[in-house]
């Protein structure tokens, strides 16, 4: 799949919100262990500080934006102190198991034994009854269809593992792409994939099963919710 060249190296600055690990979080005798939150948990915290709320919810926990805590969404005594921490360039966490071939079967090979459209994208398509000529990247006509398709997958997938929210952010996300041409929205599901979320992880796990007589079903059951955005993701007009 081809990357988006950068479009300048000039130094940018973000922003991390993170969390204190230590085993004693609200101790002040010992040093703090600060660990960061998710890429889309970043982005729903800063969503809410800077509209200058006070309380933002997440899937297990909520942040107290004026005290600076993080408390259980099950148990409220459960607390740990949060901060936000703006960071000088380009300094994301670099993520190696997105870019491994799952050993749910290890012995096939990576790529290449499919041919040019891999099956999981042939029976998204034949589920969307869409042809090759239909693809959105040479008929946007489809963009809205497959978006609003792909958001549904999204949270639905997300709630099967107590993370609605995550999943609802996301789709929000690319349903803000509903009217875009196809390059816009490639380039927003090519950013979706590169956080740090259930999203990478659940469909790395579903492409490593292809191949696998044992794990047929699991991905064959998957193609309706992950078909679409699968479908989005591969018709990459830049290449």
């Amino acid at each position: 799949m081809a990357s988006v060249t950068a479009e300048s190296s000039k130094p940018s600055t973000r922003v991390q919100w993170m969390w204190n690990a230590q085993t004693d979080p609200l101790s002040k005798s010992q040093p703090a262990e600060w660990h960061p939150y998710s890429d889309v948990e970043n982005m729903i915290i800063e969503k809410a500080f800077t509209a200058d709320k006070t309380e933002v919810m997440l899937d297990e926990y909520h942040i107290d934006l004026k005290c600076n805590l993080q408390v259980s969404n099950s148990d409220v005594d459960k607390q740990r102190s949060v901060k936000r921490v703006v960071c000088n360039g380009n300094d994301k966490r670099a993520r190696e198991e997105r870019f491994m071939h799952n050993p749910v079967a290890p012995k096939r090979p990576v790529g290449g034994q499919y041919g040019f459209v891999p099956p999981f994208i042939k029976e998204a398509a034949k589920d969307l009854n869409l042809t090759p000529k239909q693809f959105p990247s040479k008929n946007r006509t489809v963009i809205p269809m497959l978006i609003e398709k792909a958001a549904l997958g999204i949270i639905e997938e997300g709630k099967n593992i107590k993370k609605q929210r995550e999943g609802e952010e996301m789709a929000n996300k690319l349903m803000e792409k509903k009217n875009a041409g196809m390059e816009e929205v490639w380039k927003c599901c090519a950013e979706l994939y590169s956080m740090e979320s259930f999203l990478y992880k659940k469909l790395n796990e579903i492409m490593g099963s292809i191949g696998s007589e044992q794990h047929e079903q699991v991905w064959r059951s998957k193609i309706r919710t992950w078909g679409p955005f699968c479908l989005l993701l591969w018709d990459n007009p830049f290449n």
